[in-house]
């Protein structure tokens, strides 16, 4: 069975599917297909597909289309009979979503933070709106540097789902605002990206522009 993922180089949320497909076994299922899409110039084909125009969205060979980066986490999990990314149940479920949901909030606000910059005009930018998101961003840092240990062991054999969007946010800040430094005021945080990082599936999904 052959599936498609519509998704651009850029984007956390296509990667975080990219590395938990490569972690699984599953990418050479998977068809990548690279889009060009933004909320000034949405993209036709990926609107045909889903009605939100976000990516990744993920075309299941004969089903129907699959929206939303956890959700096609979600469905891959139901494909291979390793360990899950998303744990079924008990307390390490709890932890794994509540570590997503922050790894996944700090990519929103980052993505939002980059079309403000790149893509509102200069006149039209609010500065207090740019800030609140990036306080969210900082605040999640924070959260993220004193719970390191629940984000889990970065060279474990098995991720999960926390991990991977964590590592993605992580990523993505280094690749949209290098300038926060953000290693210096969390060094264990940068310590386990260190080790994360390096994971065959994170170099191998790299961002480009």
């Amino acid at each position: 069975m052959t599936m498609k993922l519509l998704t651009s180089s850029a984007s956390p949320f296509g990667r975080k599917v990219k590395v938990v497909a490569i972690e699984k076994g599953l990418m050479e299922r998977i068809d990548i297909v690279m889009l060009s899409t933004s909320p000034s110039a949405p993209n036709e084909q990926l609107a045909r597909e889903n009605p939100l125009i976000k990516i990744p969205t993920l075309l299941p060979e004969g089903g129907r289309p699959i929206p939303d980066s956890f959700v096609v986490c979600d469905y891959l999990d139901s494909l291979h009979g390793g360990e899950r990314v998303i744990p079924a149940s008990g307390p390490r479920r709890w932890e794994v979503l509540t570590v997503h949901t922050l790894g996944h909030g700090i990519c929103e606000a980052g993505v939002l933070c980059r079309y403000e910059n790149a893509l509102r005009p200069e006149q039209f930018r609010w500065p207090d709106w740019f800030a609140g998101q990036m306080k969210k961003i900082d605040g999640s840092l924070a959260w993220l540097e004193s719970n390191t240990a629940a984000v889990g062991d970065p060279g474990a054999a098995n991720v999960d789902i926390g991990q991977v969007a964590v590592g993605c946010a992580l990523g993505y800040l280094d690749f949209r605002f290098a300038e926060l430094n953000w290693r210096a005021a969390h060094p264990r945080l940068a310590g386990w990206f260190g080790e994360f990082g390096a994971r065959a599936s994170m170099q191998r999904t790299v961002p480009t522009a």
